[in-house]
């Protein structure tokens, strides 16, 4: 007896820019700002559902010095506040917001909560998940489609990284 093989539903599917993108990756900034304000690496996210007029469900900052927890990133944050809020881990239809190119850790997260859409700022070539040399084979362990906008407000998340870490230096 053989087995056919089930085709794999797992895709990165990357996706233009929408004009309420940049509108909700300023909202991730400003959490971003309050990161860095607490001595936390300068990332913040936000989860939004619906189309057009959707509403935020969740947001969060980075928080792992002040919560002594390596898992608090902030698109972490984000999805635990915006499950409570929905009452459902699965996020199904949900955009997440982040300012810099999630991690790996994260990346799992956002395809066990079901989120549809990605978008995020600046890239992250060292940890980034999804970074062009890492896309392919992280896709293919997702089991799940994403469509994924890079690069919103790119410079804007960049310079808050950067000065974060110049000011450190």
């Amino acid at each position: 007896m053989t087995f056919a093989r089930r085709p794999r539903h797992t895709s990165v599917v990357p996706r233009r820019s929408n004009e309420h993108d940049e509108t909700y990756m300023r909202l991730a900034l400003r959490e971003a700002r309050r990161a860095a304000r607490l001595g936390e690496v300068p990332v913040g996210a936000l989860v939004v559902m619906g189309e057009g007029p959707a509403r935020v469900i969740g947001r969060g900052h980075n928080m792992t010095i002040s919560r002594d927890d390596p898992t608090a990133h902030a698109e972490l944050v984000a999805l635990r506040k915006a499950a409570r809020a929905a009452g459902n881990y699965r996020l199904t239809g949900a955009t997440l917001y982040v300012t810099k190119e999630p991690c790996l850790m994260c990346l799992g997260a956002i395809a066990h909560a079901r989120v549809a859409r990605l978008v995020y700022g600046a890239p992250d070539p060292k940890r980034g998940a999804l970074h062009a040399a890492r896309m392919k084979p992280v896709a293919r362990l997702l089991h799940h489609k994403l469509e994924v906008t890079g690069g919103v407000l790119e410079p804007e998340g960049g310079s808050i990284l950067k000065e974060f870490f110049h000011d450190r230096r």
